[in-house]
């Protein structure tokens, strides 16, 4: 087995920065960013920069780490103030990944720990290092379990980017295309398009070609054909959230990729953390699905391709209801059935 050194990384602590991957410059260009202030990390979330849950998640952390090293203050109760205030303030950026909030809540709840403010600065960073190693970690396990699912030379179909640059590293549903990479156990992906903003096309190709795994572009379209006439074993996707009865938020389109894989009887897998898990949720009806701007949808690259002051509507997600998902595949291993019950047992 060999492992993979090509793998793209999008987020890294710098000390005085964060290292970002622009993401909206890829495929294209390869441009790393230098966030130097809470406002450049807020910006980097809400125009995608960064976008994954995961990636997202270690970002604002580290954004929130960042931020506290600049407060001038010598009372723990003022900077305890501030913190929170910059927290709610990346909190705002986007409403619909769960690890963004799970990520500073946890930096929140190390805070309390500190006796002095030196002492919460060293705190809230070493917090912010440790889930993006963390991450890593889980992702691989994620991969572990999700390749237990698949036969050598099966084809695999995956929708938005739920890889490396999502994550810390492997990423959650293209992770067991890496780990298949290394242990030359032949896998090839078909990758959606998803549009409107290209993720699969612009990132998840890219991602993958990079690292040398066999991966076909299709445009979203194509997908009951695709699974049809090449013989599509399975389909994989990550998750922004997942609700305490197994219900999913994932990148638009997934909804109906579960429909498709059942009316078709294959599988359909989604691959996440423990933490994109929001058991305050009881089902996906509780989502807050975010919708964006309509030039996402009328323009393709700068180009417009729709009539001037046309109406849109633009979710940037969907919700599929349990009883389309397979299996969820965690860090803790792969659940079926009654997710429910077994939801709860992750968590115990």
């Amino acid at each position: 087995m060999t492992t993979l050194t090509n793998i793209p990384l999008s987020v890294e602590w710098k000390d005085t920065h964060i290292r970002l991957l622009d993401q909206q410059k890829l495929p294209h260009e390869t441009v790393f960013l230098e966030l130097c202030t809470l406002q450049d990390v807020f910006d980097a979330i809400l125009t995608l920069k960064v976008r994954g849950a995961p990636a997202i998640g270690i970002t604002a952390a580290y954004g929130l780490a960042l931020s506290a090293q600049g407060y001038e203050s010598s009372s723990i109760t003022d900077f305890q103030v501030r913190l929170k205030r910059d927290s709610d303030y990346l909190a705002s950026s986007r409403p619909t990944a769960v690890n963004l909030f799970w990520a500073l809540e946890r930096l929140l709840s190390a805070f309390a720990t500190a006796s002095s403010v030196n002492e919460a600065k060293t705190i809230l960073i070493h917090e912010a290092i440790n889930i993006q190693m963390e991450d890593e970690a889980t992702c691989r396990e994620i991969g572990e379990h999700a390749l237990s699912l698949f036969d050598k030379g099966d084809k695999v179909l995956t929708i938005c980017n739920a890889g490396s640059i999502a994550t810390a590293r492997y990423g959650t549903a293209l992770s067991p295309f890496y780990l298949a990479k290394e242990r030359n156990f032949p896998l090839s992906v078909y990758a959606c398009e998803t549009r409107p903003v290209l993720q699969g096309a612009r990132l998840t190709a890219w991602e993958l070609q990079q690292a040398g795994v066999d991966v076909t572009l299709i445009t979203d379209n194509m997908a009951a054909h695709t699974i049809q006439s090449k013989g599509i074993n399975a389909i994989i996707v990550g998750a922004d959230r997942i609700t305490a009865n197994g219900d999913t938020a994932n990148k638009i389109g997934t909804f109906g990729l579960a429909i498709l894989a059942n009316a078709l009887n294959i599988p359909f897998y989604v691959a996440a953390p423990l933490s994109t898990f929001d058991l305050s949720k009881e089902t996906g009806r509780e989502i807050i699905i975010e919708e964006r701007g309509s030039e996402e949808v009328t323009y393709i690259g700068g180009q417009l391709v729709a009539p001037k002051g046309i109406s849109v509507f633009n979710p940037a997600f969907d919700v599929t209801p349990n009883e389309y998902i397979t299996a969820i595949i965690t860090e803790k291993g792969i659940i079926k059935g009654d997710y429910r019950s077994k939801i709860k047992e992750l968590f115990i």
